[in-house]
C-alpha cells in the first residue's frame, strides 16, 4: 500500500465508521455466534503474497463485524462502558498515524508535556487540590499493580526489587470484599499472595456497602501482633459489583495512624466527580490517598485505553519502578520521563485524545451526559419496580443498580441469557449477599433516555415469554 492508497482507504474507513455508528441501533448488541465460529472462517496459514485491500476490507465486513460485541451500542448496559467519543477517535487516528513511542521526554516532547497538563486539567475537574500530580496508564489494573508494588517496596524498606521477597516477612494488604478482581491479581503479581489480601466485610445494612473501619483497624492490630507486616490499604468508590463506596476519611485516618500507603480505586465513579454535586457523597477524603485511579475510557468518553493515576507524591512510585540504563537517560536538561512512573517502558500518546475530548465537549458538556445517565438509571429503576414480582436489590448508586426477577438464582441467569440472546439490549449478572442479581448500568456515550427506558420494554417482554 502506498500513501495515495492510504489516503483513499482512510476516507473509506471514516465513511464506514460514520455509517457503523449511525446504524448501531439496528444491530444486536452481542453477536449470536458459538465459540470457534470466527476462527473457522480464517485461513489456517498466512498468505505468501499480498492480498488486495478490497478483499481484506470485504472480509473484515463479512467475518469480523458480525462476530463483534458492539461496545459503542447505545443499548449496551453491561459491565461498565468503554466509550469512544468521536473527537477522541479522531485523536487516536492521529496518534496511530504518527506512531510515536513516547517513553521519554526526548522521544516525544509534546506527548510528555501534554500528559502533564492533561493530568492537571483532570485534577482540577475532579476537585482535587493543587500539588497532586499523576501519570496516564493503560488501565486501572496497571495503576493498581503500580500502587501495590509501591506498598510492597515501602513496607520492605525498598529491598523487594533487589533481594526478592524471601525473608522480607509476611506483607498484608487490606481492602473491602467489594473490590474488583484486579486487586487480587495485583497481589498475585506483586508476590504478596492471595492469602495476604485481607478482605474486610462490607456493611450489609448500609446503602454504601462500605468496608467496616472498626473491622479494618482490628485486622491491622491483629496482624501486627502476629508478626505480620501491614503494607497498605485499598479503598473503593463506585465498586464494580453494586457501586459500593468506602468511608474515605475514616480509612485515610487509620492509614495515617498506622503509617500505611493508600490507594483509591475510583475507576468508574471517578469520572462522575467532574459533577460537584456528587463529591459530597463519594469524594470526601479522596485527596488524602497516596494514589487514586480513574478511567476516562469508562464514563468520560475517551477511547480505550486511558487510565489516570493521581499521585500525592510520585517519588515513592518512581523509586519502585524507575530503572535508568545509560541509553534511557535524558541529557542536557531536567525532564519528566513518564516511563519511570509506570511498569511498561513503551508508552502511547494517550494524552492527545484527552485534549481533543475535553476541548470538543467542554467539562459542562461531559457533566451533562453523566447527569443524564444518573437520572435515566433512576427512572428505569422506578419503572422496573412496577413489574410483578421484580425486586430492586440495590438502589441506584450513580447510574448502577441491581434487581431480581421472581424465582431462584437459576431464574436470574435464565432471564439474563434470554435478554442477551434477544440482542436488543445487553446486561450482565452479578452477585450480592450471596445471591445472583441482574446488574444494570447506564453509561454509553451516545445513549438516550429512550434507549434506557426501552430496556423496560425488553425486560418485560422477555420475562413474559420465558415465564409463561
Amino acid at each position: 500500500m502506498n500513501w495515495d492508497d492510504f489516503a483513499r482507504w482512510g476516507q473509506h474507513i471514516a465513511d464506514w465508521g460514520q455509517r457503523y455508528h449511525q446504524g448501531l441501533r439496528d444491530r444486536p448488541v452481542r453477536p449470536n455466534v458459538a465459540p470457534g465460529a470466527i476462527a473457522a472462517q480464517l485461513p489456517p496459514t498466512p498468505p505468501e503474497n499480498g492480498v488486495p485491500m478490497e478483499q481484506i476490507f470485504g472480509d473484515f465486513e463479512q467475518i469480523v463485524v458480525p462476530g463483534m460485541t458492539h461496545w459503542q451500542h447505545p443499548r449496551f448496559f453491561a459491565y461498565f462502558p468503554a466509550n469512544a467519543a468521536p473527537a477522541s477517535m479522531l485523536a487516536e487516528y492521529l496518534v496511530t498515524t504518527m506512531a510515536a513511542q513516547c517513553m521519554l521526554w526526548q522521544t516525544s516532547p509534546a506527548a510528555t508535556e501534554m500528559e502533564t497538563v492533561m493530568i492537571d486539567w483532570l485534577r482540577q475537574a475532579l476537585g482535587l487540590p493543587d500539588g497532586i500530580s499523576g501519570v496516564l496508564q493503560d488501565s486501572a489494573s496497571s495503576a493498581t499493580l503500580s500502587a501495590v508494588l509501591t506498598m510492597r517496596e515501602r513496607a520492605t524498606g525498598w529491598r523487594g526489587n533487589k533481594q526478592g521477597m524471601n525473608g522480607q516477612g509476611c506483607l498484608r494488604i487490606y481492602c473491602s470484599d467489594q473490590v474488583h478482581s484486579s486487586i487480587d491479581r495485583a497481589c498475585w503479581v506483586a508476590g504478596i499472595g492471595q492469602d495476604n489480601l485481607v478482605k474486610i466485610p462490607s456493611r450489609r445494612d448500609s446503602p454504601a456497602f462500605e468496608m467496616d473501619p472498626s473491622a479494618l483497624q482490628a485486622a491491622i492490630t491483629r496482624d501486627r501482633a502476629a508478626g505480620m507486616i501491614p503494607a497498605g490499604i485499598i479503598a473503593i468508590t463506585g465498586g464494580t459489583g453494586v457501586g459500593a463506596w468506602d468511608d474515605l476519611p475514616q480509612i485515610s485516618a487509620i492509614a495515617k495512624r498506622e503509617g500505611l500507603y493508600t490507594h483509591l480505586d475510583a475507576a468508574w465513579a471517578g469520572a462522575a466527580m467532574i459533577c460537584p454535586e456528587f463529591r459530597d457523597r463519594f469524594w470526601p477524603g479522596a485527596a488524602q490517598f497516596d494514589s487514586i485511579v480513574f478511567n476516562p475510557h469508562k464514563w468520560l468518553g475517551a477511547q480505550f485505553d486511558c487510565s489516570v493515576q493521581f499521585l500525592r507524591d510520585p517519588q515513592a512510585q518512581r523509586d519502585t519502578l524507575m530503572i535508568a540504563p545509560e541509553y534511557l537517560k535524558t541529557t542536557g536538561h531536567e525532564a519528566t520521563n513518564y516511563s519511570e512512573w509506570t511498569i511498561p517502558l513503551g508508552r502511547r500518546f494517550r494524552a492527545l485524545k484527552l485534549w481533543f475530548l475535553i476541548r470538543a465537549y467542554g467539562l459542562e458538556g461531559l457533566r451533562q451526559r453523566i447527569r443524564n445517565h444518573v437520572t435515566w438509571a433512576q427512572e428505569l429503576c422506578t419503572a422496573l419496580q412496577g413489574l410483578p414480582g421484580f425486586v430492586i436489590t440495590t438502589q441506584p448508586i450513580l447510574s448502577l443498580f441491581t434487581f431480581r426477577c421472581p424465582g431462584d438464582d437459576a431464574a436470574q441467569q435464565h432471564l439474563v441469557d434470554a435478554i442477551n440472546a434477544d440482542g436488543r439490549i445487553y446486561v450482565t449478572q452479578g452477585a450480592h449477599h450471596g445471591r445472583k442479581v441482574i446488574r444494570f448500568q447506564v453509561g454509553q456515550f451516545d445513549t438516550t433516555r429512550d434507549d434506557v427506558l426501552f430496556a423496560h420494554t425488553v425486560i418485560r417482554e422477555i420475562w413474559e415469554q420465558i415465564s409463561t
